[in-house]
């Protein structure tokens, strides 16, 4: 849509991600509960608003596939339509055609695309959603516009009731770097007290006062940052569906301690390795029905996630009751590969099964068979500092148990001094430190230290960056594939913990660095991204917001919908156009922003959790101090009925999203605000 602002893009895409990712939720519980009337409600409504919102962006294509999603939807709710697999695979297909749509860019090359896609779709959805059975719904879920129920679903209860706010991570990156600030600003004024009143800082209450404050603060901001592991967890049971669906199998699903909090960007960077640990238990562990059947196990297997907080560690186990690693298997795929396994443990065995390219399937097939997948678990795990550790009883199942830390925002670092720079390793990736005088060997040209009994190549910390002349000092171990490899600086200065930052885009991308962190007497220190610095040495490569206007007044507007992306629109375009805007998610909320301070005008959203728009216009009609608020619906409900409904509650216009335009809406709102009528 012409108009619309890459900020309110972002915030539709973001929003309409999570609407889907909770509806493919929604949908793979009612395999388990099938007529569950708060599953089928909350599916209905969150296709509703995401058509609404779809429509207001101008992405027709989008709303056409929702409303066409809407019709089995509300046949499953109204007990016209089985939920069978078929119909399932339907409807998940659908959901994942809309998630490719909304996170396309939008430009005109994309409409034929999102067409031809929304076409295929809908017929699909047409073919798999075609049997009928006997109703065995009441009158009531036979309304065509009844408003889903929100009562039973925890995340919509959630919803209702309690206020929240999408903030974008670079605001909390922004606090963050300013809490580092303030915090070596802080340490400043501590060596002023030392140096000047020759006193121990910490004797000094305001001082102590303010560094616990500066503590609790950080705190608080990490807190921001961390989500609930729940929010993939419903993408790992997708996976875990469609490979059983695909192989046949029977297998169910189950988590513990999915509310588990994490860091946002710890999260992020472990999905993938989740992915490919879940897939591997359905594929590799879990075995047939029949063959369970036959061992005496229970025909359908289970794929478990099990989450908790130990320490600063979050632990997470993928395990199943499978059949467990077949230690012959791996051993004649490492036979293979070249690899002397006549001396190996059987925990070494197994750890084999993360070497890059080995594969124990029998055949290339879409899941397995490529040599592809446990090695990425491992090499995504060493982006956030994390291990993998297995363990597997044969014919009973395994376990894989992934540690990571809580948050990447605060590093414990070995501050070095090396060509005249300080620079900062990360604490987690040194294995060990030797004094200047370590003898260096060569070996075949390459420098070698002795760490311990095992000899590991050496290199000089600022001939690897190109900062300086060759280092003579100390020398730091770090880890690397196989036995590690060893720099030597020109000093070791101390261990800090650093709050550490990317450099920016303006910056170009170095695989040696992984940001940059305050000392405390203000400089900048670089911080060092251990794996890309071996790997680079090895292949010797190495604003403030506006003002506020001052303005006499400024005519108030209330906009009230659930859609994140409609609000923000709507927002957006008033608020350029001189008007002053509050938002609110539902209509409950709206009464209790208009009780507490009253608005010119409220523009609100028909269907919505907690309080609709019709029950909001009737108590604004029945309140003495607000009775006389224009109001005007923006809805998707394009029924002459709904329209008649709305404008009987006490609507002073009623316009479809669909047919939204920002030009018409302005117009619309400046004419009831001068005292017109529509």
């Amino acid at each position: 849509m012409d108009g619309v602002e890459p900020n309110v893009r972002h915030l539709f895409a973001a929003d309409a991600t999570e609407r889907l990712d909770r509806m493919g939720d929604d949908l793979l519980q009612l395999e388990r509960a099938p007529g569950d009337s708060e599953l089928l409600g909350d599916l209905f409504r969150q296709a509703h608003s995401l058509k609404g919102a779809a429509g207001v962006i101008g992405l027709h294509h989008v709303a056409d596939l929702c409303h066409a999603l809407e019709g089995p939807l509300q046949r499953l709710r109204s007990g016209q339509l089985e939920l069978t697999a078929a119909v399932t695979d339907s409807l998940l297909a659908v959901i994942d055609g809309l998630r490719s749509m909304v996170v396309t860019p939008l430009d005109g090359a994309d409409e034929g695309q999102h067409a031809g896609l929304a076409a295929g779709l809908t017929q699909r959805l047409a073919e798999g959603a075609g049997r009928e059975v006997r109703p065995v719904s009441s009158a009531a879920d036979h309304m065509p516009n009844a408003p889903a129920s929100t009562e039973g679903h925890p995340a919509t209860r959630a919803e209702a009731h309690t206020p929240i706010m999408q903030v974008a991570v670079h605001r909390l990156d922004q606090i963050d770097r300013l809490i580092s600030e303030s915090a070596a600003a802080h340490l400043r004024v501590g060596q002023l007290i030392a140096e000047t009143m020759g006193t121990d800082p910490n004797s000094v209450v305001q001082y102590r006062d303010l560094a616990r404050l500066l503590s609790r603060l950080q705190e608080v901001t990490m807190q921001a940052r961390m989500v609930p592991l729940s929010t993939v967890t419903p993408n790992l049971h997708r996976v875990v569906r469609d490979v059983a669906h695909t192989q046949g199998k029977q297998v169910r699903w189950e988590v513990e301690g999915g509310d588990t909090e994490i860091d946002r960007n710890v999260l992020e960077k472990l999905r993938d390795p989740l992915i490919h640990l879940v897939r591997n238990s359905v594929d590799h562990g879990i075995e047939p029905s029949d063959e369970r059947v036959a061992a005496g196990k229970p025909a359908e297997g289970f794929v478990r996630l099990r989450a908790l907080q130990r320490g600063s560690d979050i632990v997470i186990s993928i395990s199943d009751d499978g059949r467990g690693i077949d230690l012959e298997l791996v051993q004649a795929a490492a036979a293979r590969d070249g690899i002397d396994v006549g001396s190996l443990a059987p925990d070494q065995i197994i750890d084999l099964i993360f070497r890059p390219g080995l594969s124990t399937a029998s055949e290339v097939t879409e899941v397995s068979g490529r040599g592809v997948g446990l090695d990425v678990v491992r090499t995504n795990l060493g982006l956030v500092r994390g291990r993998v550790e297995v363990r597997s009883v044969p014919h009973h199942g395994s376990e894989f148990t992934v540690s990571v830390p809580l948050t990447l925002t605060i590093v414990q670092c070995l501050i070095v001094e090396s060509g005249g720079k300080r620079l900062a390793v990360p604490l987690h990736a040194v294995f060990n430190l030797l004094p200047a005088d370590a003898e260096e060997y060569q070996v075949a040209g390459q420098a070698m230290v002795m760490n311990g009994d095992v000899a590991v190549p050496l290199a000089s910390l600022a001939l690897t960056l190109g900062i300086g002349e060759a280092d003579r000092g100390p020398v730091v171990v770090v880890a690397g594939d196989p036995a590690g490899h060893a720099f030597r600086v020109g000093a070791l200065v101390g261990q800090r913990d650093l709050v550490v930052k990317g450099l920016g885009r303006l910056l170009p991308r170095l695989d040696s660095i992984a940001g940059a962190g305050i000392e405390a007497d203000g400089s900048i220190v670089v911080v060092l991204d251990v794996p890309g610095l071996v790997s680079g040495v090895r292949h010797g490569i190495v604003s403030e917001p506006p003002a506020a206007r001052a303005e006499p007044h400024r005519p108030s507007i209330l906009v009230v919908d659930d859609a994140l992306t409609v609000r923000e629109l709507e927002r957006s375009i008033l608020e350029r156009s001189g008007y002053a805007v509050r938002v609110a998610a539902d209509g409950m909320e709206a009464l209790k922003l208009l009780q507490r301070e009253p608005a010119d005008l409220v523009l609100t959203d028909l269907e919505m959790p907690a309080m609709d728009g019709i029950r909001l216009i009737e108590a604004i009609r029945r309140h003495k101090a607000l009775s006389s608020t224009p109001v005007v619906i923006l809805t998707s409900h394009d029924s002459e009925a709904d329209r008649q409904r709305g404008l009987a509650a006490g609507a002073d216009a009623y316009v479809i999203k669909r047919n939204f335009d920002q030009p018409r809406l302005l117009s619309l709102v400046e004419q009831l605000l001068l005292g017109g009528k529509t």
